[in-house]
């Protein structure tokens, strides 16, 4: 019986027992009103539920007496093995082995859509994440936030919303310029402009901008600055871009800062212009000494923001305002950005120009700010001399062993990884013992294969071990596990889910045996054992996939 199904028993149970004490109290029950939940301690029951507590009052009933009338007309149910009332009014229900064990199959003959719900339907969202400038490689910090954003969209994917992963290109402004400066001076083998970018990468952006472009030093100086700037930019776009394929992170969306400050065709006025003229129209702009102003301290911010200078060049806060109006032309409801622990400031700022554009501050947008990250003995780049570059962090950790441990902890957690914990192949290693779960599913279902222990038979009421229990009430919870997470935008609730579910089934294993023993036959129990060990394994490949880290066959 899955919890879907336990909830309505208990809402068909609840209503006329409801409606015989107080009439018409029953429309004012909702979903929220009949809460099942995972009792702490397994001795106490499958489920429990506090609905008598939370009813009592609508009822006009005592918690305790109410309860008890809901126990013994839950008990009727079918798949249910009893149900007792305990304290001041819980109600603890326990499933019979046939109603638990039916979920094994379930699991299996959905495959990957296990795990998947509705809980956010109807949504569409712009989930905006690492957005770094195109002047060099990505760093530590970039790793984190891919991993973390790119888990956050997988999980809003799994419940039913509607997710583009976003990536802002900041390819407009002064450090473009310095950019290009600093490649030109390498192509020219002259020392880095003072406000330069330095690093061995410069030079290799200059090697291949002259391979494209022989001619470079024989163009007019203004050319060869535009030129080299231009192909540096597209080289090292290409190098982020094919970072983050390599750590299995694809975005859908690339948006360029270009974008916005371009004329429209036939000298119509950019997105900027378009921006500051819209704000304008909801009331929430004003003048003032030549400077054009946004009056965002209506919607909290800490100070008005000026979106154009008197000297008529726009400030950054104008391509933000432009770049969420162009969000939400596109489509987009809601907006998420995830955000450095350095952009702290943007939080009011961000939300104030949501409500400024018309948009519910505390609705359309969330602003998630991320804590900085570190390595233990981690190296400092040799191309980028002051960083520690995402790709060399992947080769050296491998990506699914980063991409589970960023996922592992909460965005705003400070953390730091232990290079020497990652790289071990042992059971300290929190990726290692989930993926070996994993691994340990398929190598059994092999074994049972080649002994005879096929899925050709079910008996779900074999199921009754206390290990078979508590594997099956942990699997039951996977889907309210990806809902829950998605909704908190937590991807550390499933690594810590795959990390209980992976102790389970290891202490399942070395109870229940899948294979019959030397010479006995393969029984009915041997065969639904087969079904278990496969859904298990497909939940911690589902639960995996989730948060973008493979899910090995073998070990």
């Amino acid at each position: 019986m899955t919890p879907d199904a336990l909830s309505a028993a208990l809402a068909a149970v609840i209503v006329p027992l409801a409606e015989t004490r107080r009439p018409g109290s029953s429309e004012g029950i909702s979903a929220a009103d009949l809460p099942l939940e995972r009792p702490k301690n397994r001795e106490h029951g499958d489920w429990a539920s506090n609905a008598a507590l939370k009813l009592a009052k609508v009822v006009g009933a005592n918690p305790r007496e109410f309860a008890g009338e809901i126990a013994a007309a839950l008990a009727a149910t079918p798949g249910v093995a009893s149900v007792e009332v305990a304290g001041p009014g819980f109600i603890n229900i326990r499933l019979d082995a046939a109603a638990a064990g039916a979920l094994a199959k379930t699991i299996v003959e959905a495959g990957a859509a296990f795990g998947t719900n509705e809980s956010q339907r109807g949504n569409t969202i712009n989930v905006e994440f690492v957005s770094a400038n195109p002047t060099g490689p990505l760093h530590i910090g970039h790793t984190r936030w891919a991993a973390l954003g790119d888990s956050i969209a997988r999980l809003l994917l799994a419940s039913g919303a509607t997710v583009a992963r976003e990536f802002y290109i900041n390819d407009a402004g002064a450090q473009m310029e310095r950019f290009g400066r600093s490649v030109l001076a390498a192509a020219k083998g002259e020392p880095t402009p003072e406000d330069g970018y330095a690093g061995d990468y410069i030079a290799e952006l200059a090697r291949r901008v002259l391979a494209k472009r022989p001619d470079l030093l024989s163009l007019d100086p203004e050319a060869q600055l535009t030129t080299a700037r231009d192909l540096a930019y597209e080289f090292q776009l290409g190098e982020l871009q094919s970072s983050l394929e390599q750590f299995n992170v694809h975005f859908d969306v690339w948006f360029s800062e270009r974008v916005l400050h371009a004329e429209g065709r036939d000298g119509e006025p950019s997105l900027v212009d378009e921006a500051v003229d819209r704000l304008r129209a909801q009331g929430h702009v004003f003048d003032d000494e030549g400077a054009v102003w946004v009056r965002t301290t209506d919607f909290g911010d800490d100070k008005d923001r000026v979106i154009r200078r008197s000297n008529g060049e726009y400030t950054y806060f104008a391509a933000d305002a432009a770049y969420y109006l162009n969000k939400g032309d596109r489509g987009f409801a809601h907006k998420i950005y995830l955000l450095g622990a350095d952009h702290h400031g943007y939080v009011h700022r961000l939300k104030a120009l949501a409500g400024a554009a018309g948009d519910d501050p505390d609705k359309d947008i969330e602003v998630l700010i991320g804590q900085l990250v570190s390595v233990n003995g981690a190296r400092l780049s040799k191309r980028a001399g002051n960083i520690i570059e995402m790709d060399d962090l992947r080769e050296w950790l491998g990506t699914d062993a980063l991409r589970y441990s960023l996922a592992r902890y909460p965005a705003d957690s400070p953390l730091t990884l232990d290079p020497e914990l990652l790289r071990k192949r042992t059971n300290d290693n929190p990726v290692f013992y989930v993926q070996y779960a994993h691994a340990r599913t398929h190598n059994v279902a092999r074994n049972a294969e080649a002994s005879g222990v096929t899925r050709d038979a079910f008996a779900p009421e074999l199921l009754d071990h206390e290990t078979e229990s508590a594997l099956l009430g942990a699997l039951q919870e996977f889907p309210r596990i990806v809902a829950f997470a998605a909704e908190l935008r937590e991807p550390h609730r499933v690594a810590r889910y795959l990390e209980e579910l992976a102790g389970l089934y290891h202490r399942w294993y070395d109870n229940c045996r899948v294979i019959p023993l030397g010479d006995e036959p393969v029984e009915p129990v041997h065969r639904t054992r087969r079904w278990l060990n496969d859904a298990t394994g497909q939940v911690l490949r589902n639960g995996l996939d989730l948060l973008g880290v493979q899910a090995p066959e073998r070990m």
